[in-house]
C-alpha cells in the first residue's frame, strides 16, 4: 500500500519520517481557499481535506495525508504572508499576546476520508520593533502560518505552548498515527 504526503512543506516531510514506514510525496497544487465564515479548526480542516482529495484522486489507490496549518489571532486567520509587510503586520498582532494554531490533517483511503485537527495555544512575549525587522529579514516568516516557525528561530520569542508541541511545527503526530491505525494503516 502506498502512502502519500499531499504537501510540499520539509516540516511534514521530515515530521512523517519519524513514523519510520515508506512514502511519497505528492504536493497538492490547488488553490487554498478557505470556507466563508470558518473559524481557524474548521479552515485548517477543510484545506487538509481539500489538499488530500485532489492527491488522492490522481492516486486513488494510495493512502494520502493532507495537512494544512493556520494561526488564529483575535478571530483572524493568518495563513502564510503575502509578503514582508505583511509578515510584520502579523508578527506585532502576535507579540506580547496567545493566540491558537491549528492543523487539520485528512487521510483518505479507498475513497473514505477522516478529517480531524489538532489545536495548541501559543504565548508570545513581547517583541520589540527592531526583533521583528530582524526576524523578517532572515527569511523565515515568509513561508510559514502566522509568520514564524517556532521551531526555528522565533523559537526564542515563544514562552510557552499549551498542546502539542508537532502541530505548531505543522504535523500533530499523535494525531496522525491514531488516524492511520483507525483506516487500518499499520505503523511500527
Amino acid at each position: 500500500m502506498e502512502l502519500i504526503l499531499a504537501s510540499a512543506s520539509p516540516r511534514r516531510r521530515e515530521l512523517m519520517g519519524y513514523f519510520d514506514v515508506p512514502f511519497a510525496v505528492v504536493p497538492a497544487t490547488g488553490p487554498e481557499t478557505p470556507p466563508a465564515g470558518a473559524d481557524g479548526g474548521e479552515t485548517a480542516r477543510a484545506l487538509s481535506l481539500a489538499k488530500a482529495k485532489e492527491v488522492a484522486d490522481a492516486h486513488p489507490d494510495a493512502v494520502v495525508i493532507g495537512a494544512d496549518t493556520v494561526v488564529e489571532a483575535d478571530g483572524a486567520i493568518l495563513g502564510k504572508p503575502r509578503d514582508e509587510a505583511d509578515a510584520r503586520r502579523m508578527l506585532r498582532l502576535l507579540s506580547g499576546r496567545e493566540h491558537r494554531v491549528y492543523t487539520g490533517v485528512t487521510v483518505i483511503k479507498d475513497g473514505k476520508a477522516l478529517s480531524r485537527q489538532a489545536m495548541t495555544r501559543v504565548f508570545f512575549r513581547a517583541m520589540t520593533e527592531d526583533e521583528i525587522d530582524a526576524y523578517v529579514a532572515t527569511g523565515e516568516p515568509m513561508d510559514k502560518a502566522g509568520a514564524y516557525g517556532y521551531q526555528g528561530r522565533a523559537g526564542l520569542y515563544v514562552e510557552r505552548i499549551e498542546g502539542d508541541f508537532f502541530n505548531v511545527v505543522g504535523l500533530p503526530l499523535c494525531l496522525l498515527g491514531r488516524m492511520l491505525r483507525e483506516m487500518g494503516v499499520e505503523l511500527r
